[in-house]
């Protein structure tokens, strides 16, 4: 089920069952605020895996780093909830990127999320511009549609 407009392009998109787990839980029973903050760097190292691979970012000296997380929470999550989370590349401009997310709790939409990176030079630590293969890439996917 896709809770955010059908119509909507959603380039790279990758979705992850995550589980709760006892340790996700605050004392009121719900899931805590910052689980949400681990759960979309598990969705991004999905999209690594499938689309940007870190290993081959870090033997050409470079690597993703996150500037900014936004998460508006929708409804609460508790221990039982089946939850699913997508994220997609929804910008991607000279030297930054921009991903979306959403967490889904028993198909219904508990939290949207919006996270701004970067890439940078391992070597000094520098903002670098967008790989070219990259744009390239991400070029290729707005052509298709």
């Amino acid at each position: 089920m896709i809770v955010v407009d059908e119509k909507l392009h959603r380039p790279f998109e990758v979705v992850l069952a995550i589980p709760v787990r006892t340790y996700d839980i605050d004392f009121v029973g719900i899931v805590s605020n910052i689980v949400y903050i681990r759960w979309l760097e598990d969705l991004r190292l999905k999209f690594l895996d499938e689309h940007w691979q870190l290993n081959q970012q870090l033997e050409q000296g470079y690597a993703p780093v996150l500037a900014g997380t936004e998460i508006e929470y929708k409804r609460s999550i508790k221990i039982s909830d089946r939850v699913i989370g997508r994220l997609w590349l929804s910008n991607l401009g000279r030297l930054k990127w921009t991903v979306k997310a959403e967490i889904l709790s028993n198909e219904k939409l508990a939290a949207v999320a919006t996270q701004k990176g970067a890439f940078i030079s391992l070597q000094n630590g520098r903002p670098i511009r967008i790989p070219e293969e990259f744009q390239k890439k991400y070029c290729q996917y707005k052509n298709l549609i």
